[in-house]
């Protein structure tokens, strides 16, 4: 039985989807914690609704973004986590952080990477002029929104869109693609080859 340890700064709808999978597909895996840097959180009233431990470790009350890593992971690492998972976790990770959780830990960002890392990306996809759209799941690595891609969705940018309208479609895949991605670890169904990650089992890594 693997453990998963989710981090979230506020709804945490990511989170939901994957609790609510979890539970329902039956997965060799358990929701160990809900871990959040903001003590107002709404996710972890959800969290704890559904039977799963919630932590807070506040981000304001330390004097630097090391400390408050440090203290992080140590609160983490009580949970014993086989994987540990962001789910609209804003805080930018220091990299001994990102090191201690090599190839263990996914995040999901709103863009088709490599293109448009950072924030802001649907307004920046609008501006650009593309025509299409998305989000990605990633192992987390040093560098800001980079590392091995474990499955990407796409939807198209339609005349008239505004960042929420995109957001809003762009959201409804994220919460079919980041619960299948993190199925895929805890079952042992994907495999880093140097900058890929391919799936054992068959199943598409592409959404739309």
């Amino acid at each position: 039985m693997k453990h998963i340890v989710i981090l979230i700064s506020g709804r945490g709808s990511n989170m939901e989807a994957i609790v609510k999978a979890c539970a329902a597909e039956g997965w060799p895996a358990r929701i160990a914690a809900v871990i959040s840097n903001r003590p107002d959180a709404a996710g972890l009233q959800f969290a704890a609704a559904h039977g799963v431990p919630t932590a807070v470790v506040d981000h304001k009350a330390f004097p630097d973004r090391e400390s408050f890593d440090a203290e992080l992971a140590k609160v983490i690492d009580g949970f014993a986590p086989d994987l540990v998972v962001l789910a609209g976790f804003m805080r930018i990770l220091t990299p001994g952080f990102t090191r201690h959780y090599e190839g263990r830990m996914l995040n999901i960002h709103p863009s088709l990477l490599p293109a448009f890392p950072g924030l802001h990306t649907h307004e920046r996809a609008i501006e650009a002029g593309c025509r299409f759209a998305g989000a990605t799941v990633h192992f987390v690595t040093a560098e800001l929104d980079h590392g091995p891609m474990v499955a990407q969705a796409v939807v198209p940018v339609l005349d008239g869109d505004d960042a929420g309208a995109l957001a809003g479609r762009v959201l409804k895949l994220e919460h079919r693609m980041y619960p299948a991605a993190v199925r895929w670890f805890v079952s042992g169904q994907i495999a880093v080859e140097g900058s890929r990650v391919r799936q054992l089992a068959g199943e598409s890594q592409s959404f739309s």
